[in-house]
């Protein structure tokens, strides 16, 4: 049995994800993506069971690492707005660092594939940031709604402007980064 090597896996999920976002899921082939990280197709048969078992790994690869940037920084003694905002920071600078991760993350959550993988259940990456949604609504700074939608007036207005951004459409400048800010808060505050 061949050991596996972390700097082959992380270049084939790095070769899979730069495939997937120039030909789409639909073209994409195993000896595709072995070619693209210089390694045998039968390499990654080392390291996944099939295509499948890759995309999905690498879907909960990249959720832990935008999950670890949505985090950083945030501390449960910070006021409700600050935790908001510096998630939103956070968000668009993992983004804006990481413009294939997110461009994966897109076109995966919305492809019927997501639907057919049994995945991994990523929920737990974000535990600490629905707590320190849970203590907002708690201490009366934030609507009393489902917990996943105030995330989402959140994490939404972000990822449309770096798309816009990538567009070329908009700058994710300062100056649009604080009215998305502002606008979120008002619509998400007590």
């Amino acid at each position: 049995m061949r050991h596996k090597d972390e700097y082959k896996s992380e270049a084939i999920f790095e070769a899979t994800i730069q495939l997937l976002n120039e030909i789409g899921f639909s073209d994409i082939s195993m000896s595709k993506i072995a070619k693209r990280a210089k390694v045998s197709s039968a390499t990654i048969y080392v390291y996944f069971e099939n295509k499948e078992d890759m995309l999905g790994k690498l879907y909960v690869n990249v959720k832990e690492k935008l999950s670890r940037q949505m985090i950083q920084e945030l501390d449960p003694a910070m006021p409700t707005q600050m935790v908001c905002e510096r998630f939103m920071r956070n968000s668009m600078q993992f983004i804006l660092e990481n413009k294939d991760y997110f461009m994966f993350l897109e076109q995966f959550t919305t492809s019927p594939l997501m639907d057919k993988l049994c995945l991994e259940d990523t929920s737990s990456m974000f535990t600490s940031l629905y707590d320190f949604i849970e203590q907002g609504k708690r201490a009366g700074d934030l609507k009393r709604l489902e917990t996943t939608f105030l995330l989402t007036y959140l994490y939404s207005p972000v990822a449309q402007l770096a798309k816009a951004h990538f567009k070329g459409q908009f700058e994710a400048n300062e100056a649009n980064m604080q009215q998305i800010i502002q606008m979120s808060w008002d619509a998400i505050r007590a």
